[in-house]
């Protein structure tokens, strides 16, 4: 199969938030270009469009992440077997068959003992497809009804293979056992605002409704951290390495549909409820490459300033530009893009293409990455 490779570039303004917080809770940032700018983790993304996989795809059929793995197969166990006495040994059992660590869970504060029959869980967080649980679950079953240990090759096997979307393309490392390690498919850069960013603060009270009238002070009062940004995203898909993951072409079809779906139109929840900022991005550009992926951030090393246009508009332009000087110094001429715009963005995107409807994109995409596959060799 000719290498094939999905860009995402994307250009979303966002009002007043604080949608990825550090650990003071302050909103991420990073300089850039020498000076600072907004900034939403690759990791902050990667769960958002996690997390709306489950409203496009049977959440039955997607991965978990956990430490609490031991919990995990022992459900899947009763729900299968319900006669099984002691289902959480038998998970443990398969689990360290698998070669997967276990341990006591830390106790969660200074002085605080877990209770002993509490479960030991893996002691790194565990990312496993629905079908990996199964398999477990069936593997444990097996050596409880023959009686039998359970056979270290079978367990591994059971845990590899038949990977959900969502482990395809955001992979699984397992640092005691590398033959259960998963190579990710998708690449996801940390979202930088175009523009230099200073935070803002919001002083607020909040009055008790019980107070008595003769009490005007606030029940309470604090302040939040915030910025408004347009931002850069950008992610990029291995068709190839998605297939080998998958092991099937139309799984694969499907995994890049719904993440292109998912990515676009997720956002992480941070201080949600305080700034009501969900946005739909000014720009998609989706570059279908043969060569290698390629980041387009360096349009925006000068910092974008808006005098006169919206600040997206002038930010659409940069971007132009840069695949344009990209193709002509760098590209082979097979590069095919899809674009998606709102307001003035899309005759700033006329010289690469025609804008169209999202949905579309989606389609044409995945009947492109259709076409690759079948014409393998």
């Amino acid at each position: 199969m000719t290498r094939l490779f999905i860009d995402v570039h994307i250009l979303q303004t966002v009002p007043p938030s604080n949608i990825n917080r550090d650990d003071t809770g302050s909103p991420k940032s990073a300089v850039y270009g020498g000076v600072p700018r907004a900034r939403v983790s690759s990791q902050a993304w990667k769960r958002a469009t996690r997390q709306m996989f489950k409203e496009l795809l049977d959440p039955a059929t997607l991965g978990v992440r956990t430490k609490r793995v031991v919990e995990l197969v022992a459900a899947r166990i009763s729900t299968l077997d319900p006669s099984q006495p002691d289902p959480e040994s038998l998970a443990a059992a398969a689990l360290k068959a698998a070669k997967i660590e276990l341990e006591k869970p830390k106790r969660a504060k200074k002085g605080e003992q877990n209770p002993d029959d509490e479960p030991e869980q893996s002691k790194y967080l565990l990312f496993l497809s629905a079908s990996q649980i199964d398999r477990l679950a069936q593997l444990a079953i097996a050596s409880a009804d023959g009686d039998t240990p359970i056979d270290k090759a079978a367990a591994s096997a059971a845990a590899q293979g038949d990977n959900s979307i969502d482990v395809a393309l955001f992979g699984r490392m397992v640092a005691d056992a590398n033959d259960l390690k998963v190579e990710a498919a998708a690449q996801v850069a940390h979202a930088i605002s175009v523009h230099q960013v200073s935070s803002e603060f919001d002083y607020f009270t909040a009055v008790d409704d019980r107070a008595p009238d003769h009490n005007a002070g606030a029940g309470m009062l604090g302040y939040v951290e915030f910025n408004s940004s347009t931002l850069y995203r950008y992610a990029t898909v291995s068709v190839k390495a998605l297939r080998d993951n998958l092991g099937d072409d139309t799984a694969t079809v499907r995994a890049i549909e719904n993440f292109l779906i998912a990515f676009v139109k997720s956002m992480p929840t941070g201080k949600q409820n305080t700034f009501a900022n969900r946005t739909l991005p000014e720009v998609v550009l989706i570059s279908v490459r043969t060569d290698q992926p390629v980041n387009l951030v360096g349009a925006f090393e000068e910092p974008v300033n808006a005098v006169g246009s919206a600040r997206a508009t002038i930010a659409t332009k940069a971007l132009v530009a840069r695949l344009q000087s990209v193709e002509q110094n760098y590209g082979d001429g097979s590069t095919e893009n899809f674009l998606v715009a709102l307001g003035d963005g899309a005759g700033e995107l006329s010289a690469l293409g025609t804008p169209a409807p999202f949905t579309d994109i989606v389609t044409s995409v995945g009947q492109k990455v259709t076409a690759a596959l079948g014409s393998r060799s």
